[in-house]
């Protein structure tokens, strides 16, 4: 798998160095894209933060929160 990071500290798979150690990851149209086929990244990071409360706050569909 090529090396996919990831700044959600506080998913399941998040690794030392933002490192996404999930073995397989989801990725689907982002809601904020509108379906435009052609949009290659979000454009909603305006308001970064390092913990996400659930998956529609991220843009993987692989979040899974860590467990407490």
């Amino acid at each position: 798998m090529p090396d996919v990071k990831c700044s959600v500290s506080n998913c399941n798979f998040w690794a030392e160095g933002n490192q996404c150690a999930a073995k397989s990851i989801m990725i689907d149209i982002d809601q904020h894209a509108q379906a435009s086929f052609d949009s290659e990244f979000a454009n909603d990071f305006e308001d970064h933060q390092d913990q996400a409360s659930s998956v529609r706050n991220t843009c993987c569909h692989t979040f899974e929160p860590k467990k407490k």
